[in-house]
């Protein structure tokens, strides 16, 4: 009975920590990004690569840095010498500028503004709740400074053996 009832507590630990909405939005990142790497890919493929294509080779990968001579293919199949494959590093790093500007501009900043339209909104709707509030406040104030102001002239007593209430 006891393994039944820590397995069921671990099982509505385990169900409220994926319920959270971290978790969740951690999900729809992961699915997002998968999305946003393959439209990336294939910017960088189409247009990127073609443009730096124009200047010298069509894959950005093709660009190398011979360090250690010979860079060739031997015989056996088997490179020789040290190779710097920064084309490759050049092309990483235009994919993750590009998938980085993507996710800004169609994502983040858009959120942003929205955000702060909901802020200003709400934040307008609290500046005219405490408006009313206050000038709702200073009438009953008023209204209190005349009824004293009028027991202590004599006026407006009630009946007899009446008490004051303020």
């Amino acid at each position: 009975m006891v393994s039944e009832k820590k397995k069921e507590s671990v099982l509505a630990g385990f169900k409220a920590f994926l319920m959270r909405g971290n978790v969740v939005d951690l999900a729809v990142a992961v699915v997002i990004g998968a999305a946003f790497t393959n439209i990336v890919n294939s910017v960088v493929k189409g247009i990127i690569s073609p443009v730096v294509g124009a200047i010298g080779t069509q894959s950005l990968d093709g660009y190398k840095t011979c360090i250690k001579n010979p860079c060739v293919i031997g015989a056996d199949g088997q490179p020789t010498g040290v190779e710097i494959l920064w084309g490759s590093v050049l092309n990483a790093t235009l994919t993750f500028v590009i998938t980085a500007a993507v996710v800004y501009f169609l994502m983040v900043l858009p959120m942003a503004k929205y955000l702060a339209k909901q802020e200003a909104r709400r934040r307008a709707r609290e500046g005219v709740q405490e408006t009313m509030e206050i000038t709702e406040l200073e009438v009953l104030k008023e209204i209190r400074d005349t009824l004293v102001a009028q027991r202590a002239n004599g006026g407006g007593a009630g009946p007899a053996g009446s008490r004051d209430v303020f």
